[in-house]
Parts: C-alpha cells; sequence; structure tokens
C-alpha cells in the first residue's frame, strides 16, 4: 500500500506500474497510483 503525499491516504491498487532498471543494477517496480480522497495522481515504488 502507498500513501498519498497531499492528503495522507493509503491506496491499495496501482492504476499502472513498470520496471526500472538503471545499467548494472536490480530492477525495482514503479507504481502509479490515483488518490481516491483528493484525486492526485503519484508514483511510489512497490515491494
Amino acid at each position: 500500500m502507498a500513501k498519498c503525499p497531499k492528503c495522507g491516504m493509503e491506496v491499495a491498487k496501482p492504476t499502472k506500474t513498470w520496471k526500472l532498471a538503471p545499467k548494472g543494477k536490480k530492477a525495482i517496480t514503479i507504481g502509479l497510483y490515483k488518490c481516491a480522497g483528493c484525486g492526485a495522481f503519484f508514483r511510489a515504488a512497490m515491494k
């Protein structure tokens, strides 16, 4: 779960996900979230 940086509401499911892999490093998964409370879009790393 990711926390909205504007209102602090917990958002469970990302709208979109993708892999980010810097050269020579381990890839991480990034998620694009939309807050249900304030409508803001934000990105967060997923575990």
